[in-house]
């Protein structure tokens, strides 16, 4: 059997980044669901980002 068959075999857990509210949902609706609370640094904000680069140094 191929791989990917064997992908489809199997019971899937959905990863869940960012927004709560997609991971509730799916728990809702009995799918297995991991959730990881991410937000991007400094809130999106390039300048921001670009200096705690340089501080990262």
């Amino acid at each position: 059997m191929s791989k990917i068959n064997e992908l489809f075999g199997k019971d899937l857990v959905i990863a869940n980044v960012g927004l709560e509210s997609f991971a509730r949902e799916l728990k809702s609706q009995d799918v297995k669901t991991i959730h990881v609370s991410w937000r991007p640094p400094a809130g999106g904000n390039q300048k921001l980002i670009g200096l705690l680069a340089k501080l990262g140094r």
